[in-house]
């Protein structure tokens, strides 16, 4: 969505981390939403999508949140609070996080011009 002024919303993001082995989360998807609704159901579509894959006990966690929790969330958005859900499946936790933000207008990340400036950028090369 191309903006020019700032602009309140929340900024989603789904994790995942391996209980069994060191690492740092890996971050699976992000997501820019304009409205508590728009955030909320970010979420619910990646449970319904994800929850037949998932073991009973997480499966049972997501739908269970799909139906009660999910109102809560809505409502603590509301109020522009973050908001997380964690499920574990087998040896994986997976974390969704939603926080208000103030999106600023910066180069649209869609556009196929980009800004002159970013042809200033020199990226590392690997050794």
């Amino acid at each position: 969505m191309l903006m020019k002024l700032p602009r309140w919303g929340f900024w989603c993001e789904c994790w995942t981390e391996s209980l069994t082995e060191q690492g740092p989360p890996a971050l699976v998807a992000s997501f820019d939403a304009y409205s508590a609704p728009q955030a909320d159901r970010w979420v619910a579509v990646a449970l319904e999508t994800t929850s037949p894959a998932l073991d009973a006990d997480a499966s049972s966690a997501a739908w269970e949140w799909m139906y009660d929790g999910r109102i809560d969330t809505r409502r603590a958005l509301l109020r522009a609070e973050p908001c997380t859900l964690s499920l574990t499946h087998a040896s994986t936790r997976i974390t969704w996080a939603i926080q208000p933000v103030l999106f600023l207008p910066l180069a649209h990340r869609q556009s196929t011009e980009l800004p002159a400036c970013t042809h200033d950028f020199t990226p590392h090369s690997e050794e």
